[in-house]
């Protein structure tokens, strides 16, 4: 394995009844006025909102109301919340969602008590935190993009049409309070691209050297068995709590750093996925799903023995006389049938592209991830586009 060091400050509750039991002990600790972020309100039709409020209340804490947070929180919403935060004088801040409400409390903590002007100082380009964010704890209710146990926030500056990713430590939530049952009311489409979501943060990282053996490569190989099996469970059965315990948790490994000890990781997709979000503003999972396949039939030969394992130990794909590349190859496919098999799209025009015409801007517009098997440029991210339209 590579050399590495390992940090994560979060302290998670995980399972069932865990905000009733542990948030007032929590909130306990922190100051009189809390900043409540959420998203567009479906924590108030569950009844989520009504059992956090009450909570906080009898621990005799002052809500601050930062709603209405998107799917692809903008650098507009980020800048709102930290204006609310500075003049509420707000003491910490509490995000109620998936990760779209995580990461936008992660900005918002930083741009409540910095003076910079933190998209150019830390999204535009990597940046040094020197100083202390807002104390942050998060209540999650999608199981998706882990964002609960690191400092990573995506972000998208609408005017630059930049949707830009950064992990700062010191922004990981103080904690993370996680009950599958919070799941159950989430719509079945977005349970499912929330969950390849999972699957493609996982993904990310086993396609990457090192190729030899090592930790990480296997905890990503039952990581993904799981995810696979899990989701088809749930998909089944919307309230089965180990099939959700199970996806929820899964999301949490993938993204809180251990199964990238060691590992260069390639998020070229992701990249491209986010630059696709910047100007369309498709759902996350759903862009994900068209372009993996894709992606992977240009690299699957760079990284034959990696996608070779893939196929076996992932998919338990015989080799049954198939050469290694045939074998390979057969991994990529398994993975497309299974994006069909849970109903998510397998083509831009399915996102709601109608025409092609933008795809080159797009493509020009993209960061090349330096840890894919193949050295990608902006004229084959163009080709994997256009296969994908």
């Amino acid at each position: 394995m590579n050399n590495f060091i390992f940090e994560n400050s979060t302290k998670v509750y995980f399972g069932k009844d865990c905000v009733k039991e542990y948030l007032s002990c929590l909130a306990g600790k922190h100051g009189d006025k809390v900043l409540l972020a959420y998203g567009s309100g479906s924590i108030k039709k569950n009844g989520i909102y009504d059992e956090v409020k009450d909570i906080l209340e009898k621990a005799g804490k002052e809500i601050i109301e930062f709603s209405g947070i998107m799917a692809n929180p903008t650098y507009e919403k980020v800048l709102e919340g930290a204006r609310l935060a500075k003049d509420s004088k707000a003491d910490w801040i509490l995000g109620i969602g998936g990760g779209s409400v995580m990461d936008c409390c992660k900005a918002v903590s930083m741009a409540a008590v910095s003076e910079k002007d933190i998209w150019d100082e830390y999204w535009a380009k990597p940046g040094v935190v020197d100083f202390e964010p807002l104390p942050l704890g998060v209540i999650v209710t999608v199981a998706g993009t882990g964002s609960e146990c690191n400092g990573g926030a995506v972000i998208t500056n609408e005017a630059l049409k930049v949707k830009t990713g950064r992990d700062y430590p010191k922004c990981n939530p103080e904690f993370a309070l996680m009950d599958p049952c919070y799941t159950y009311t989430v719509p079945q489409k977005q349970m499912v691209s929330g969950s390849f979501d999972i699957l493609s943060h996982i993904m990310e990282t086993y396609f990457s050297e090192p190729n030899e053996d090592n930790v990480s490569d296997d905890i990503s190989e039952a990581l993904m068995r799981s995810v696979i099996k899990n989701l088809r469970a749930a998909i089944k059965n919307p309230k089965d709590y180990t099939a959700r315990s199970n996806l929820m948790w899964a999301s949490t490994m993938a993204e809180n750093r251990i199964i990238k000890l060691g590992k260069k990781c390639d998020f070229e997709c992701h990249q491209m996925e986010h630059q696709l979000g910047a100007y369309t503003d498709c759902n996350h999972g759903c862009g994900l799903a068209v372009l993996h396949p894709v992606y992977y039939r240009h690299i699957y030969r760079d990284g034959l023995s990696k996608f070779v394992r893939f196929a076996e130990n992932v998919w338990g794909i015989s080799r049954d006389g198939k050469s290694d590349e045939e074998l390979a190859k057969a991994g990529v496919e398994a993975l497309a049938d299974f994006i069909k098999e849970i109903g998510l799209p397998t083509t831009l025009r399915e996102l709601g592209l109608e025409s092609d015409d933008g795809l080159k801007e797009i493509a020009e517009s993209c960061n090349i991830a330096p840890g894919s098997y193949k050295k990608m440029t902006h004229e084959e991210i163009y080709e994997i586009f256009k296969e994908s339209f």
